[in-house]
C-alpha cells in the first residue's frame, strides 16, 4: 500500500518525505487556504519535492469549467493529478479529463455507487471519506472494503486512495482491506512513528551505554 500525505504545508511534505515512505500527496481547498500562499506555487513546490501523484482540486461547480481547470493544473506538472468532485458535473469532468489523458482522484466517495460511477467515467483514483462516515455512526472502512472488493470482480484500474484518515487504526485497516492508498494527515504520521516502548527501549540503551568505558 502506498502512503501520501494529506497536507499543503511544505514543511510536512519535505520531513515525511526524508523518511523515505511517502508515495504522493492529496492537497484540497481547505489545506492550501491554510497556508496562505497562492496555489500555483505551492502545487509546484510540492511537486518538486516528491515525485509522485500530486491532487489538486478544481473548485468550478460545472463540468466545463473544471475541465478548463484540469487543463491549467495538468501543464505545471506531469504529477498533477486532478481532484474532482462526485457530481454529475464531476463525472463529466471526469470522462472529459480520462479522454483527454489527463489524470483525476475523483473526492468525497461516500457510497459504493458513486465509486463505480467514477472508475466507469475513468477515475484514476477515488477517495472514500472514512471518518467523515464514522463521525455519523457508519463504520467507513466498510465502504472501502466494498470498493475494494467490486473493483477486484472486474479487473477495475482505479485505485482506492483512503481519506478523512483520523488515526493509525485507519491505516492498519486500509493495509489489511487491499486498499492502493491511504492519505495520512502529518499528525497521523507522526503517531504512526512512535510508540512508548520503542521510546522506553532507546533510552534503556543510551542510559546503558553511559555506564561503558570509554
Amino acid at each position: 500500500m502506498k502512503l501520501f500525505v494529506d497536507t499543503a504545508k511544505v514543511e510536512h511534505i519535505k520531513e515525511v518525505a526524508s523518511w523515505g515512505v511517502l508515495s504522493g500527496v492529496t492537497t484540497n481547498p481547505s489545506l492550501i487556504a491554510k497556508e496562505g500562499r497562492d496555489f500555483r506555487p505551492v502545487i509546484e513546490e510540492i511537486c518538486a519535492i516528491v515525485d509522485g501523484p500530486i491532487s489538486a482540486e478544481a473548485v468550478s461547480l460545472d463540468a466545463e469549467g473544471m475541465l478548463k481547470e484540469a487543463r491549467e493544473y495538468s501543464k505545471w506538472h506531469d504529477n498533477v493529478i486532478i481532484k474532482l468532485p462526485m457530481t454529475d458535473e464531476g463525472l463529466k469532468a471526469t470522462a472529459g479529463c480520462t479522454e483527454e489523458g489527463i489524470k483525476t482522484n475523483v473526492t468525497l466517495i461516500f457510497s459504493p455507487m458513486q465509486a463505480l460511477l467514477a472508475a466507469k467515467a475513468g477515475a484514476t483514483y477515488v477517495s472514500p471519506f472514512v471518518g467523515r462516515l464514522d463521525d455519523i455512526s457508519h463504520v467507513g472502512m466498510e465502504l472501502v472494503q466494498t470498493i475494494v472488493a467490486m473493483y477486484d470482480n472486474y479487473g477495475i484500474e482505479t485505485e482506492v486512495i483512503v481519506a478523512s484518515v483520523r488515526s493509525p487504526l485507519h491505516v492498519v485497516d486500509a493495509a489489511l482491506l487491499g486498499a492502493h492508498i491511504a492519505t495520512i494527515p502529518y499528525k497521523i504520521f507522526k503517531q504512526m512513528l512512535h510508540h512508548p516502548l520503542t521510546d522506553k527501549g532507546i533510552q534503556a540503551f543510551l542510559d546503558d551505554w553511559a555506564k561503558v568505558p570509554k
